[in-house]
């Protein structure tokens, strides 16, 4: 699962999630940044695309070397 979470003065704001596809808001403000993000087809499938980019291309080598060190 790939998060991305967004931060301001030390509370979340807003969060992408792989497995819900789209963003979150946690406060006020950041409600309004996850509805302006979601209605944007670029920005979203861009947030969606992160998970191949870092997960998908490093679980193996992450997993792997869990293995061998413990």
């Amino acid at each position: 699962e790939y998060i991305e979470s967004y931060y301001f003065n030390k509370k979340e704001d807003t969060r992408f999630s792989s497995s819900v596809g789209k963003f979150v808001g946690f406060t006020e403000q950041g409600v309004k940044y996850a509805a302006a993000w979601n209605n944007n087809p670029s920005y979203l499938s861009g947030a969606k695309a992160q998970k191949e980019v870092y997960c998908l291309n490093n679980v193996q080598i992450d997993y792997t070397a869990a293995l061998t060190k413990s």
